[in-house]
């Protein structure tokens, strides 16, 4: 049996928990080309890792400003406010952890996908190279929810981007993953029952 030590230090054990984590995790260099990935990253990026690796993330995350310019991701006028490359640049200048929120627009065939990123740059020194590990948390459902939602000015139900309309708990279930208790507030408590209400006695001041 192996100690504990000896599975810390185990290849496939830290690959394993590598490829766990259900986040995009990218180890980029300085020009943001992907050295490493693990498995969360590839499903979003390209099922073929030779095609992945050693290309810029832009490129292979077919981010619409990587195509501007002929020599690619990071060569165009808007690629200078890029997030991810920011992110990198001032991890690297630092070498401090560094957490931005970043707007993407990624083609997708004809179509284009707006997609929000919390994206995390640490520093990690490896054989004299100096890389940074980005993480990138899919924030969507919560930049969704800081929009205005329509609500209807009767039933209360909310509407979604598919013109489906929710009731307001079960929505905020869905898109945060929140449990709800039910109660009654004083005031439908009364209106509901009324003599039960009228029958119990008042608080003190």
């Amino acid at each position: 049996m192996l100690d504990k030590d000896s599975i810390i230090s185990d290849i496939s054990f830290n690959r394993t928990v590598y490829n766990a984590v259900p986040s995009p995790i990218l180890v980029v260099n300085e020009d943001v080309c992907i050295i490493d990935h693990n498995q969360a990253a590839k499903d979003i990026l390209s099922p073929h890792t030779q095609v992945v690796k050693h290309r810029r993330a832009g490129e292979v995350l077919h981010c619409l400003n990587a195509g501007i310019s002929p020599l690619g991701c990071g060569r165009s006028e808007p690629c200078r406010e890029c997030v991810i490359r920011g992110s990198v640049n001032q991890c690297l200048a630092t070498g401090a952890l560094s957490r931005r929120r970043a707007r993407l627009e990624l083609a997708d065939g004809e179509k284009v996908n707006e997609v929000h990123f919390l994206v995390s740059a640490a520093p990690l020194a490896h054989q004299e190279h100096k890389l940074v590990v980005l993480i990138l948390e899919d924030i969507g459902e919560v930049v969704e929810l800081r929009r205005m939602l329509p609500i209807c000015a009767r039933c209360k139900k909310v509407r979604d981007t598919q013109d489906l309309w929710h009731r307001v708990d079960l929505y905020l279930s869905k898109h945060l993953d929140l449990d709800f208790t039910h109660s009654l507030c004083p005031d439908c408590a009364a209106e509901l029952y009324p003599k039960l209400m009228s029958d119990k006695p008042e608080k003190p001041n």
